[in-house]
């Protein structure tokens, strides 16, 4: 049996060992693949680098940890690009479970920035009914969240919500998408109330988020592990997207490479036994 053959009959043990290893390799000692920010992804980060300091947004959070992979490194540069710019972050959530993913993430970040609960950002919560609260939070805001953040301590008392009564008071939600909640956000938010989307969404949600962008209701779609990587890119801020990307290159390279060998140890095999 020559190498060729034996290489197309390896232990499928040590393929997975093979490919956990270069998986591991980009995390372990910080590998960077060169890579230039798309449109846009650009896009976003220069609408958000619009944005008058002091201004108001909100962050939804619409996944679960199914979808963290793609979407926590999003919402952790995005939350740095606008701390750095000292704005006020009101999160929140249309998916029950996505809610302590955000909270982790922007607690994490507060830190970094030396922001203030109450005072620089607020944790909303979660409330039930997706249209039916995207239009009431079009009428008023704090009344759809019973004038309360997530452990019901009174919005009127913090300092991050001072003059915020509805979309017009709100410079532009950004939604985290793993689902479609990001149809009704450009459907109700922006068709009733015109206040201004930026959507993020995993790399098989976002084709579907198009349609509202070349309809203008979207200023700008970020998709998948790319987009997250190319935004922290843009905030200079390397982490898990940026060091996903190589490990994915390198996964695909490796993917290739055993397609190649397994195809030729084929070819050897089928002209040994015909010989």
């Amino acid at each position: 049996m020559n190498t060729f053959e034996k290489l197309a009959q390896i232990d499928r043990r040590i393929i997975y060992l093979i490919l956990f290893i270069v998986v591991a390799i980009p995390f372990l000692f910080k590998v960077q693949i060169s890579m230039k920010p798309t449109s846009d992804v650009v896009e976003a980060y220069e609408f958000i680098d619009s944005i008058p300091e002091g201004s108001a947004v909100i962050i939804s959070i619409d996944y679960d940890a199914s979808s963290m992979p793609e979407l926590q490194p999003m919402l952790e540069a995005i939350l740095r690009h606008l701390f750095s710019r000292n704005i006020r972050v009101l999160l929140m959530s249309q998916w029950a479970l996505g809610l302590p993913l955000g909270q982790e993430a922007i607690e994490q970040v507060a830190e970094e920035y030396d922001k203030k609960y109450g005072v620089d950002y607020v944790v909303l919560g979660y409330r039930p009914g997706l249209q039916a609260v995207i239009i009431n939070m079009g009428r008023d805001l704090p009344a759809t969240f019973d004038n309360v953040d997530y452990k019901n301590r009174p919005l009127k008392d913090m300092p991050v919500m001072e003059g915020i009564k509805n979309y017009g008071n709100i410079a532009v939600i950004i939604g985290l998408e793993a689902g479609s909640v990001g149809d009704l956000w450009a459907q109700f938010a922006n068709s009733r109330y015109g206040v201004k989307l930026i959507l993020g969404a995993t790399a098989v949600v976002a084709p579907d988020l198009y349609p509202y962008k070349q309809a203008g209701q979207v200023v700008a779609i970020l998709g998948g592990l790319r987009a997250a990587a190319d935004y922290e890119t843009l905030v200079k801020h390397k982490g898990a997207a940026t060091y996903g990307m190589a490990s994915q290159a390198f996964v695909h390279f490796l993917i290739i490479a055993f397609i190649i060998l397994g195809n030729i140890g084929y070819l050897a095999s089928r002209r040994k036994r015909r010989s």
